[in-house]
């Protein structure tokens, strides 16, 4: 019967006459890494402040509420209560909602920085990449010359 052909050798022959340089895809892997890193630092960070601010509220509106709870003596204290406590509490909407306002700038400004640092590190990383190619082609092309003459 016919056997099949073991290829393996022949590939790892192959192969072997095809180096491929893996350090650009490390240092690729490497500086994605650090940006997903430095993007969970700036998300985690504003989910943080986020929720403070979130408990915060809530405290304050608890807290306000049991303003409300109180007995009062007079049926027109109870519209005073709730009176106050929707002028309070739309002062509180205001100042929180501000507070996100800020989370969510300051979001901004470190994701446009962070990407705006990423861009130059890879423009400088493709120059350097560039160059190396033009170094080795150059090599390559002196080396053909002079095997030809």
């Amino acid at each position: 019967m016919a056997k099949t052909p073991d290829f393996t050798k022949t590939m790892q022959d192959m192969m072997a006459n095809f180096p491929i340089d893996t350090s650009s895809m490390q240092e690729a892997m490497k500086s994605q890494t650090a940006m997903g890193e430095k993007f969970a630092k700036i998300a985690l960070g504003a989910a943080e402040r986020s929720t403070e601010i979130s408990s915060t509220w809530a405290k304050d509106s608890i807290a306000r509420m049991g303003e409300l709870a109180v007995v009062k003596e007079e049926p027109t204290d109870y519209a005073k209560a709730m009176s106050d406590f929707a002028s309070a509490s739309a002062e509180m909407a205001a100042e929180h909602m501000a507070a996100f306002a800020e989370v969510a700038k300051k979001v901004q400004m470190d994701t446009v920085d962070l990407m705006l640092t990423a861009g130059k590190d890879m423009a400088a990383d493709a120059q350097k990449v560039a160059e190396k190619a033009t170094r080795e082609t150059s090599a390559a092309v002196k080396k053909t010359t002079a095997a030809a003459k």
